[in-house]
């Protein structure tokens, strides 16, 4: 860093990743004519119209973020899909870099005046910003609840609406009740009286849209006891979490698919598998969209297992007769588990009796 900037703009680069604007400068004790020889001489490298990096390298990602929130001015914050991205609720890196301001700013960043690499920049103008704006958090951007709600209403339908707060709970970047508050504080937001209803199940464990749909479409409909969302198992010095766990009935339902689960996890699900046996829990893992119209008997309990309390039977939920079998208990919670009609996606479907040496497959009945 050149020996020619005072301390405080030492440290307010420090602050900014190495960024700086220059309408700071005058506050940051820098001269203007300091920032056009640096330039001039290569030193530095512009970002946008009046924000630079001080230095030649290439502008990390956190770099070109802080270029163009100092390009919207004072008082404003990164928002949407680049808030999110800095609070951990999404990996992706979208090439457009979201910003909010008051509504009374006029602000455009046109494509002639971004520098080599640096992202378009989206300008959103918020008259709840003041409230919305995390007071500490660097680079600013809006809190965390603030952001979800947001991309609640940039969302294309219920369920992607639905998953931020999935995601935002079950990433314990906020809470159900904080959501609850912002969600009551905003005076327009879509799907309001769904979303508030889903946070109850949300605050229950829930950490996916799939345990999100068993628990909606499966459980409730069928009649199934309430599982334990969640439920934490002990496994010598660590824990094991399990998305469903009915422990009357020795029966765990664990959620995912191809989609859930990438391939190099499938030893580690298999290690989990082992684990279940060791401790006599039946696993019902399936993956994809669970639908209402899965069909199922109306189960009663009987000791461990749930039994069908009429024989052949209809469920209400269910889109066709149900036949009694033997055993039913884990045969109808398979049955469960299937995809509705037309999903697109194939389920990993075990269900396993545990017994000496290993498991007993009892999935691939008739009817599934």
């Amino acid at each position: 860093m050149s020996a020619d900037l005072s301390e405080s703009c030492r440290l307010l680069l420090a602050a900014q990743s190495g960024v700086v604007a220059r309408w700071q400068a005058p506050g940051a004790g820098l001269d203007t004519a300091v920032i056009d020889a640096h330039l001039r001489q290569g030193r530095w490298q512009p970002l946008y119209r009046g924000v630079y990096a001080a230095f030649t390298g290439p502008p990390s990602r956190e770099c070109f973020l802080w270029g163009a929130v100092l390009r919207a001015g004072p008082g404003a914050a990164l928002s949407y899909h680049s808030a999110a991205e800095l609070d951990g609720l999404t990996e992706t890196r979208a090439g457009v870099v979201h910003v909010a301001v008051l509504p009374e700013r006029q602000i455009a960043v046109s494509r002639h005046e971004r520098g080599v690499g640096a992202p378009r920049v989206a300008v959103h103008r918020s008259a709840r910003l003041t409230v919305a704006r995390h007071p500490m958090r660097l680079p600013p951007r809006t809190r965390v609840e603030e952001t979800v709600l947001d991309l609640v209403q940039a969302s294309a339908g219920f369920d992607e609406a639905l998953s931020w707060l999935v995601i935002a709970c079950a990433r314990r970047r906020t809470t159900r009740a904080a959501l609850r508050l912002a969600i009551e504080a905003r005076p327009r937001l879509r799907w309001r009286a769904a979303l508030a209803g889903a946070l109850d199940d949300i605050g229950s464990g829930i950490h996916s849209m799939l345990e999100y749909r068993y628990a909606r479409g499966v459980e409730r409909p069928h009649g199934l006891p309430a599982a334990s969302r969640q439920a934490r198992l002990p496994r010598g010095s660590r824990s094991q979490y399990l998305d469903n766990l009915y422990e009357e009935y020795g029966v765990a339902v664990e959620l995912g698919g191809r989609t859930a689960h990438r391939p190099e996890d499938r030893w580690r699900d298999a290690r989990r598998d082992n684990f279940f046996a060791s401790v006599a829990l039946s696993r019902s893992a399936t993956g994809g969209p669970m639908s209402p119209s899965t069909p199922a008997g109306s189960p009663r309990r009987s000791g461990r297992s749930w039994v069908n309390a009429a024989g052949p039977a209809r469920c209400p939920a269910a889109g066709r007769p149900a036949a009694a079998e033997p055993d039913p208990g884990l045969r109808r919670l398979a049955r469960s588990a299937r995809l509705a009609p037309g999903a697109s996606e194939v389920p990993e479907l075990a269900v396993r009796r545990p017994q000496r040496g290993g498991y007993e497959e009892i999935a691939g009945w008739p009817g599934l």
